[in-house]
């Protein structure tokens, strides 16, 4: 589940009366939302309406910072779990320049790695500023480099090809049971649209 955008919290609670649920789960009844601010501060926590549109709405008293990270959290690993399971997969990107440091491209390489083992696929760019764009082999040597770093672990799903003002390629984790086959696809698509000769 999502995490709503719009929970209002503390100040921006402008209604006069609320129903509290305290960090416990207890009722704490009606009260006026002046003195439910205050006991929220009182008790170094936010006031956050859980229930906006019950009559009057329901505001709990929670560590709303620490209450958004779960949820990011629990969001993740549901994520997670469902690539696990052969569900949606999710197309992260990662971006390159075409004048990047070895230690730059490298560093980005373990990021795109990373993101295959957690089971994404990675769209991954090199953007063009510029005159640059006049020099697309820049770019495919770059794509080249990390697609040789990176051909015992993914899989070519789409060849670099031009979208806009970036040089993109998808990589994607290879199958669990045909590992060994998509180790040589990955290199067979590389050699057939002549990444290599960049």
């Amino acid at each position: 589940m999502g995490i709503p955008k719009d929970y209002r919290v503390n100040q921006r609670i402008r209604i006069p009366e609320v129903r509290i649920v305290d960090e416990k789960g207890e009722q704490l009844g009606v009260m006026q939302t002046a003195d439910a601010l205050q006991l929220a501060e009182d008790r170094g926590l936010d006031l956050v309406e859980v229930a906006p549109t019950a009559a009057p709405p329901v505001c709990r008293l929670m560590d709303y910072g620490k209450f958004r990270y779960e949820a990011t959290r629990k969001e993740r690993e549901a994520r997670r779990d469902q690539k696990a399971k052969g569900g949606i997969s999710v197309t992260r990107e990662v971006r390159f320049k075409t004048r990047i440091g070895e230690h730059d491209r490298l560093t980005k390489t373990n990021v795109v790695r990373r993101l295959l083992e957690e089971g994404s696929k990675v769209r991954v760019s090199v953007m063009f500023r510029g005159r640059e764009r006049t020099h697309p082999e820049v770019g495919m040597a770059v794509l080249k480099l990390v697609a040789e770093d990176l051909k015992d672990e993914a899989m070519m799903e789409q060849a670099p090809a031009f979208e806009g003002r970036f040089l993109a390629m998808t990589l994607t984790p290879p199958a669990n049971s045909s590992n060994k086959k998509s180790r040589s696809k990955t290199q067979e698509d590389l050699q057939e649209k002549k990444v290599a000769k960049a």
